[in-house]
């Protein structure tokens, strides 16, 4: 057997291995093989995540223009929901983490089950007024006639549900700080399968099934993630070896709980400081037309599928940045982070590329008109030119969050999104009239911004000395 063969043999059976999970000290093993054994089913999990925008809007687009900005405008909304799912999830992994890291497996266990009740908590206090005010969520969001007609029984089930997103997220992040990141990637390939078969079933009305237009996507995505918690829980209390609930963990723990939510408060204020900037971009995009909304919409889609690797190779980096810190091995924490980050910025380069060049081709699989077209390929061209920077920086800031300091992300969040970004993307859009174009532009320059204040913070190591 040749050097190559060797090679492609270590290679299968390291992704094999991957794939399969177990359980392994992410503190003790090569730092490369930990990267690639965690990074691997990460990956997968977060293509898992993406495949439910993507799968959807697809099958959406065959509804037409109305629908696809339906889920456009919805989703910017719902980005708010994950963002505090995002940050309820990054404390449970960093805290779990932690515990597992100081090798106290019972200790994780109390802090995975506060989480859930912190998670509960929230999912009820959305579920009533998003069912109620749906139809007004849509309009202040600059729907038009035709999508409030056609969209709100959508954004109606989307907010009623928001709670099996939520416990989707946290669950997984679980298993994430405990290193098993394969049964997270387990758990969205199962909720996928069942929404890619359910969704054309219910969108278009295939079989005996009823033609329910946009809101069969709502429908059977939630029917998806909702069984994929329900695993989720069967496997925490039954299957996990490194980490089992018990009913006596759910006994509300108030000083858990605390710090649960001190550290869930920064992760969540970051994702909604970026979450909330891209719902004023689309507020911007939206005053241009429902054929450039379109467009938009099909290629921030595309992008987001495109930078699930930067993804998880950032969630990799965050549970051994935890683990590392509880077995008291700091610079293994920084040499992980850089590390990571280099490998994501690597890839970036390569999808940059990729999709600077097949704009037209990846755009025309979601969009029609040609309004839609000329948006959607602009907007997939100049944000992408900036991959490089973005998967640099967002490998970093989920450093900081596996350290749990929450707070620092958030700080460069507000800095890059609504400091440079939201002004930026106003000015050149209406001040200067470059419409949709600017506010590209000002995504690719917020890229660069972002990454930068990353990394000249990461450099001064205070994220090494936080307690959790």
């Amino acid at each position: 057997m040749n050097s190559n063969s060797l090679s492609l043999h270590k290679l299968w059976s390291t992704l094999k291995e991957a794939v399969k999970g177990g359980e392994r000290d992410y503190t003790q093993i090569p730092l490369n093989q930990a990267i690639v054994f965690l990074a691997i089913p990460m990956v997968l999990e977060m293509v898992g995540e993406s495949l439910f925008a993507v799968v959807d809007f697809f099958f959406v687009s065959q509804v037409g223009e109305a629908a696809m900005a339906t889920v456009g405008l919805t989703e910017s909304v719902m980005f708010l929901i994950y963002s505090l799912s995002i940050g309820l999830a990054n404390a449970a992994t960093a805290m779990v983490a932690r515990r597992i890291g100081e090798k106290e497996p019972e200790q994780a266990a109390i802090a995975a089950a506060q989480a859930i009740l912190i998670s509960l908590a929230i999912s009820i206090m959305i579920a009533i007024p998003g069912f109620l005010f749906a139809g007004n969520v849509l309009a202040l969001m600059g729907a038009e006639a035709d999508v409030l007609e056609t969209g709100t029984g959508y954004t109606r089930i989307m907010f009623a549900t928001n709670g099996v997103i939520m416990f989707l997220f946290l669950l997984n992040g679980v298993f994430r700080g405990t290193g098993n990141a394969a049964i997270a990637m387990r758990v969205l390939w199962l909720s996928n399968i069942i929404n890619m078969i359910l969704d054309p079933c219910l969108i278009l009305g295939l079989g005996p099934f009823p033609e329910l237009g946009v809101e069969g996507a709502a429908i059977a995505t939630s029917i998806g993630r909702g069984t994929g918690v329900a695993f989720q829980l069967y496997l925490l209390f039954n299957g996990e070896k490194s980490i089992q609930l018990k009913a006596s963990d759910f006994v509300p723990r108030w000083d858990i709980i605390k710090r649960l939510l001190g550290v869930a408060a920064g992760g969540t204020g970051q994702y909604l400081i970026s979450s909330a900037s891209w719902i004023f971009l689309t507020r911007i995009v939206a005053e241009f037309g429902t054929s450039v909304m379109a467009g938009y919409q099909s290629a921030i889609r595309s992008i987001i599928f495109a930078i699930l690797p930067a993804f998880g190779l950032s969630n990799a980096c965050a549970t051994l940045v935890g683990q590392s810190l509880g077995a008291e091995q700091p610079d293994r924490a920084e040499k992980a982070a850089w590390r990571s980050s280099f490998y994501a910025m690597v890839y970036m380069v390569i999808v940059s590329i990729l999709f600077f060049v097949g704009a037209d081709w990846v755009i025309e699989l979601f969009a029609e008109s040609p309004a839609a077209l000329d948006a959607g390929i602009t907007c997939l061209r100049i944000i992408s030119s900036g991959y490089i920077f973005f998967g640099f920086g967002l490998v970093l800031s989920m450093a900081f969050n596996g350290a749990g300091d929450t707070r620092t992300p958030t700080i460069i969040n507000f800095l890059a999104f609504w400091i440079v970004q939201i002004p930026l993307a106003y000015f050149l859009a209406t001040s200067l009239k470059m419409e949709q174009t600017g506010v590209y532009v000002a995504i690719l320059i917020a890229e660069v911004v972002f990454t930068t204040i990353c990394i000249l913070w990461f450099r001064q190591g205070k994220w090494k000395k936080t307690m959790i």
